[in-house]
């Protein structure tokens, strides 16, 4: 077949789709942002990330991504590490594209585990160790949020408090 006859081809198949499809004189554009991460949910998780870092006494660099791990918002707090910027990225890259918290990979990443070494992949930007976690919806991931500014124990449970209180920063906006 050559072009013209591919296109043709095709055509006929979609007009065929088009008859036999109920007819609805409007149609249904889901604006529906839930399972996605916007800037005003990224930032309102933000701000009580940052309630429970100041009220644990920790200078804190938050910062959540999209599903994909893609930066949608960094807030560093004053005296904040400057390391810590890109160890919250970081660990938000890593939870999103592992789909685990990095506490849970820093197990797995010990050596004789199965992901020992995994730190060296990615062009370094694996964390394995505490403070990133997986943000879900309705069992869907739609992103991650990393902590970084205090030991690995503190990061690691100002962002289980972070994913804990994900649910209710959802359910208000």
């Amino acid at each position: 077949m050559n072009e013209q006859e591919i296109t043709s081809a095709v055509q006929a198949v979609l007009d065929q789709m088009k008859e036999a499809a109920p007819q609805h004189t409007h149609k249904h554009v889901c604006q529906c942002k839930k399972h996605q991460m916007t800037l005003k949910l990224a930032n309102a998780l933000i701000e009580k990330v940052k309630a429970e870092a100041a009220r644990v006494g920790v200078n804190a660099v938050v910062a959540v991504s999209d599903k994909a791990g893609r930066p949608v918002a960094v807030q560093c707090m004053d005296d904040a590490y400057i390391a810590s910027f890109d160890i919250a990225l970081n660990k938000t890259y890593t939870s999103a594209s592992l789909k685990m918290s990095t506490a849970e990979l820093s197990q797995l990443s010990q050596p004789g585990q199965p992901l020992y070494g995994i730190q060296f992949t990615n062009d370094g930007k694996i964390v394995i160790f505490g403070g990133g976690e997986v943000l879900e919806a309705d069992g869907k991931i739609v992103g991650a949020l990393g902590v970084s500014g205090g030991t690995a124990e503190q990061d690691t449970a100002i962002a289980a408090y972070g994913k804990q209180v994900f649910k209710e920063v959802l359910e208000c906006l």
